[in-house]
């Protein structure tokens, strides 16, 4: 009787990987958002200017701390939501800036709340935006 062998997982990222490959994603995103430099730090976490042209020049040697891959899983979740909800990139991409009547936002822009700087901003608009394709704000 043959043993049969069950496949093997695939290794789990490495923490350089998975910097790498969120900072080469937040680029994008950055780009598509239309953010500027100071956004794009107080998004990240406030690191120093010469640590984010650093990241951006060799995201591969990048060692981001555990609160900027938070908050870059927050923004990429932010960004899946986004795409999925409304499927035309411009609206999608549009969307974080334009004036939002919902409860997480009182009237100001989804970037607004995002831009206040903390960890719980960006976990705030990814949940909405999870409740929303959920069916409802959770």
């Amino acid at each position: 009787m043959s043993a049969v062998l069950a496949p093997r997982a695939a290794p789990a990222p490495s923490a350089a990987q998975m910097s790498a490959a969120g900072l080469r994603a937040f680029v994008r995103i950055a780009e598509a958002w239309g953010l500027s430099v100071d956004e794009q730090l107080v998004l990240l976490g406030q690191p120093p200017r010469s640590t984010f042209f650093a990241w951006r020049k060799h995201p591969e040697k990048a060692a981001l701390p555990r609160d900027t891959l938070e908050r870059l899983s927050n923004l990429l979740g932010i960004y899946k939501s986004l795409q999925i909800l409304l499927p035309e990139a411009a609206a999608a991409d549009a969307w974080v800036r334009q004036p939002n009547s919902a409860a997480p936002f009182g009237g100001g822009s989804a970037l607004q709340r995002m831009l206040a700087g903390n960890v719980s901003d960006l976990n705030v608009v990814r949940r909405y935006l999870d409740g929303v394709r959920g069916g409802g704000w959770a």
